[in-house]
């Protein structure tokens, strides 16, 4: 299958690029400089030079593709439905699969699904509207799929290693928040990025959450981490407050507590995460 990625240089970009061509796919991705256009032409991929901005470029793109992964994260929820809309429209009838996130839930209270009631953090609500509308192409004769991933780890993890590796290593422990037994839905890299390749056969309108299923909790993770950067499992609590000063606004989803399934994704796809003891990579470092 002839599949176009945006954010095919980024973390999870890469992972689903050397997916596509294990499964046989033939790949082109999105790159906004030649440093990512490099990137993606050393794991396979054609490149197609070009930002999110770019929406006549991600149209044709689109056009001439068979599915379309989009992964690249936008600015705002309005950049993120034009460039949903523009890839939407010039995939036609093929497979649109769509990034979304598990924060957008809120806390859970106990294991959730797919169909768990919204109650997102404010650093994510915009994402209702524009996953309502990328859905509802699929009455339209469209094959809309959003994945909503869960907080990834694994490899080259960003997020974790500049919110809390970084500044655990300088301060000589890793923080948490609160009494650190919200649970986090994690999702290993390479297993996500599979289930991307899987949801290319979805069912028009499906919505998946892409977690492992172990769900542990932050103290837990923090501590793995604190052993793997050789702080000999060194922790200290912080309080929201805190940490909202020091993250930002994403503190409030990194103190949710989260807890979901995967079973959707393994009825309906086939679907079954490798990585299913997530301390122990942390702990490896």
């Amino acid at each position: 299958m002839k599949v176009f990625v945006t954010g095919g240089s980024g973390y999870i970009g890469k992972a689903v690029i050397e997916a596509l061509n294990r499964h046989g796919h033939t790949v082109r991705a999105l790159a906004r400089s030649e440093h990512a256009a490099q990137a993606v032409q050393s794991l396979g991929a054609t490149a197609v030079r070009g930002g999110l901005g770019d929406l006549a470029v991600l149209n044709d793109a689109a056009a001439h593709a068979e599915a379309v992964i989009h992964l690249a994260q936008a600015q705002t929820g309005e950049e993120d439905l034009a460039v949903a809309t523009a890839l939407q429209d010039g995939i036609g009838l093929g497979t649109y699969v769509h990034t979304g996130g598990t924060w957008v839930y809120g806390a859970t209270n106990g294991v959730a699904d797919e169909d768990a009631p919204w109650n997102p953090p404010a650093v994510v609500a915009w994402r209702r509207p524009v996953e309502d509308t990328v859905l509802a192409r699929a009455v339209r004769g469209g094959r809309p799929v959003i994945i909503r991933a869960g907080l990834v780890y694994g490899g080259d993890n960003r997020l974790i290693d500049v919110l809390f590796t970084q500044p655990g290593r300088k301060a000589g422990a890793i923080a948490y928040i609160g009494d650190g037994l919200q649970h986090w839905a994690l999702v290993h890299v390479e297993d996500l990025a599979e289930l991307y390749v899987a949801a290319l056969r979805a069912k028009a309108g499906s919505v998946y959450v892409g977690v492992g299923g172990v769900n542990p909790t932050a103290r837990d993770v923090t501590q793995a981490v604190s052993h793997g950067v050789g702080l000999e499992g060194r922790t200290v609590s912080i309080t929201l407050e805190q940490a909202r000063a020091e993250m930002g606004p994403v503190a409030d989803a990194f103190a949710l507590d989260q807890r979901f399934t995967p079973a959707r994704a393994r009825d309906e796809l086939g679907w079954a995460p490798a990585f299913t003891d997530p301390p122990a990579v942390f702990a490896r470092g």
